[in-house]
């Protein structure tokens, strides 16, 4: 994994905030949070005007970054070897997406970010000029939608979309990026909800013939029941001064919680189990809930008796492949 991208990324995102007055990023982004939470679908662009996008941007891109390098992170341990050779983002916006991928597989490669607000893809191809390897990238106007058509690539990431869409169009986007890449990652929040439009999601590109690369250990049927829970991962992201401006917190940084997918044509190496949820580190032992590959879901208890699996429990974090492989 790359580190400079995060880091580019930030000092360009607190170089845009300089020319926003506060008052304004603030109700900005107030506006916007309360627009996302809407539970009807919008058919206009949210992000109407630089201001918006701005302060968008920043308040977003950084969580955005870190939960699908999150993910990317998980599905790069089950592809080794591979990297995308072209990159295509699906509602990617400003292009946070765009830097996750490229701090996970460094690099220069063909990458096309499709938005339908003109404005957030103005801003994330300004903010990509501070990154070498993206001043190339590609920003196209495109509705997302039933009408969608992407040309073949490695790689089709969808991330934080398929929830500002009608249920037509989420099947008709999912379907477009099984029809063009070899891989497609999506990723939702990691509330009930997202993580319904994951699995609807993870459901059809398994019709279409891929095979589940992360964080599933297996390609059947999810064992949770739909109702009871979901299955969701957390991303540390560290808080900028619009963060703490905006919900008035002290804290230097925030979780992050998402759910995702990630599948592949070819035949991936999935985790031999997920951790599932935070460890329950106790005196003397640590409790795992797993994702094993029999489509089941169990606790495992590990104690000092178990040595060496008894350290590497106890620095397991949620989200981590378990056991972890030999020699780490």
């Amino acid at each position: 994994m790359n580190a400079a991208p995060a880091e580019t990324l930030r000092t360009a995102l607190a170089g845009l905030l300089d020319g926003l007055p506060p008052k304004a990023a603030t109700q900005a982004v107030e506006r916007l949070i309360a627009n996302y939470r809407g539970r009807t679908p919008t058919h206009t662009p949210i992000l109407r005007d630089r201001e918006d996008v701005i302060a968008y941007a920043a308040y977003r891109m950084p969580a955005t970054f870190e939960a699908v390098r999150t993910a990317l992170d998980a599905f790069a341990d089950a592809a080794p070897g591979w990297a995308p050779d072209s990159h295509v983002d699906i509602g990617g916006g400003t292009g946070a997406a765009t830097w996750a991928v490229n701090a996970t597989w460094e690099g220069t490669r063909p990458v096309t970010v499709l938005d339908w607000a003109e404005p957030a893809l103005a801003l994330g191809r300004e903010i990509a000029a501070a990154n070498p390897e993206l001043k190339a990238a590609e920003w196209h106007r495109s509705r997302i939608g039933a009408a969608l058509t992407i040309e073949s690539t490695d790689l089709v990431t969808v991330s934080y979309v398929l929830g500002e869409l009608a249920d037509a169009d989420r099947a008709s986007v999912v379907d477009a990026a099984a029809s063009a890449a070899q891989a497609v990652v999506i990723i939702e929040p990691g509330t009930p909800d997202g993580y319904a439009r994951v699995i609807d999601a993870r459901d059809r590109l398994i019709a279409a013939g891929f095979r589940i690369a992360a964080p599933c250990p297996h390609s059947a049927r999810c064992p949770i029941v739909p109702g009871e829970d979901w299955c969701h991962f957390s991303a540390r992201v560290s808080r900028s001064s619009l963060h703490r401006q905006v919900k008035g917190g002290s804290l230097p940084y925030e979780d992050e919680k998402f759910s995702y997918v990630a599948a592949t044509r070819f035949p991936p190496a999935p985790a031999p189990s997920r951790v599932v949820r935070k460890p329950q580190i106790r005196k003397g032992q640590v409790l795992l809930e797993l994702c094993e590959p029999d489509e089941s879901l169990r606790r495992e208890t590990v104690t000092k008796r178990h040595g060496l699996l008894y350290r590497a429990a106890r620095d397991a974090a949620w989200g981590d492949a378990w056991p972890p492989p030999q020699g780490d």
